[in-house]
């Protein structure tokens, strides 16, 4: 409460009102309510402290949607699917947050199994390999044993999977993501038509969904948020991880390199291409995209613009630094307070003081 008021001091209330008010709902309810206002700030301050997320320079444009009124399953999936169209924007992806109810001594707030808004299943067949993503098998699990028929088309490496929303008392209920709200790009590349024909796709708002929002004591379980992607995200992580897409070796046989030996470093090599395939398909589809180098020197800024407010910034260098060049990154060549600030987001299933953890950009 004293931070809010000392950054928007511009209140109808003012803290010495204000906090009488909070200590009485405590003493009666165990817990309090935010205003809209104390709400706003609060989320955007959790991006501001969120130590792993390099896109924070724009923690104070993230838009606010609050749901905290919504109760049943088939509301909190319309907001859910509001939240998805206002933060595609038609490609021009936006920083949005939803937030749910929170948890009370009255009971707990929603939750949702997802990992993120948009994730792919990942199908085990009967060999013990996946077709999809490997992350998602548990999930994909999940949502079939809850009566999830799959897509309607054959199984495929991109079946988005439903939402698995929980309410207390009640046990998870599926909803389809309507495809109209999945944005996706076509992975393709300016030179290589084999990877082009590899047939890769990712989807546009990496909407992290599995981070609990942390605002003076009030713990919200579903705070959906999302910027837009930082192209390493996609090209480095999600679809060359070992236990991802790994697709690594596929890729180079696209590009005819020698895969007999480390030295000819066909694995940087790939990586290189693949990532160029990412942001040259994204920039192409007129999808919001960042790249590495760029997002670096803007964390510079966001660190400067900070300070010059006197105050510091929380990072985690291995988070900060991107998965690919980091050392001609600026941000490599540095040290970094890791302090846990709060408000923030954690782990949706950790205890109730966590290492923070997350990151809006996806």
């Amino acid at each position: 409460m004293r931070q809010y008021h000392a950054e928007c001091p511009a209140q109808p209330v003012p803290l010495d009102r204000r906090l009488p008010q909070v200590r009485a709902a405590i003493d009666g309810a165990g817990t309090y309510r935010h205003t809209p206002g104390e709400l706003a700030f609060g989320a955007r301050v959790a991006w501001r402290n969120s130590r792993r997320c390099i896109g924070r320079l724009y923690w104070n444009s993230l838009r606010v949607l609050d749901r905290r009124d919504a109760r049943s399953p088939e509301e909190i999936h319309r907001h859910l699917c509001t939240h998805l169209r206002e933060a595609t924007h038609h490609g021009r992806i936006r920083p949005v947050i939803s937030v749910f109810a929170p948890d009370t001594p009255a009971g707990p707030g929603p939750r949702l199994r997802n990992e993120q808004l948009i994730r792919y299943a990942g199908h085990t067949r009967a060999d013990g390999t996946v077709l999809g993503d490997p992350r998602n098998t548990g999930l994909t699990e999940a949502a079939r044993r809850l009566g999830w028929q799959g897509t309607g088309e054959p199984e495929g490496p991109f079946d988005v999977l439903p939402l698995l929303i929980e309410t207390a008392g009640d046990k998870p209920q599926l909803f389809d993501l309507p495809r109209d709200l999945v944005l996706e790009v076509p992975i393709v590349h300016p030179e290589c038509p084999a990877i082009t024909a590899l047939g890769l796709r990712w989807h546009a708002v990496p909407a992290v969904s599995a981070m609990r929002l942390r605002i003076g004591g009030v713990d919200y379980p579903l705070a959906p948020f999302n910027g837009w992607y930082m192209g390493t995200e996609i090209g480095a992580r999600n679809l060359v991880d070992k236990d991802r897409y790994d697709l690594l070796p596929a890729v180079a046989d696209c590009l005819g390199l020698d895969t007999g030996s480390e030295r000819t470093l066909w694995r940087d090599r790939a990586l290189v291409e693949l990532n160029l395939a990412v942001l040259h398909s994204f920039h192409t589809a007129g999808v919001r995209i960042s790249d590495h180098h760029t997002e670096s020197r803007r964390f510079l800024t966001h660190l400067a613009r900070e300070a010059r407010q006197g105050r510091s910034v929380p990072a985690d260098w291995s988070w900060i630094v991107p998965p690919l060049s980091g050392g001609i990154t600026p941000v490599f060549h540095r040290t970094y307070e890791d302090t846990d600030q709060r408000p923030n987001f954690y782990p949706a299933d950790a205890e109730r003081r966590p290492p923070p953890a997350g990151c809006p950009m996806g």
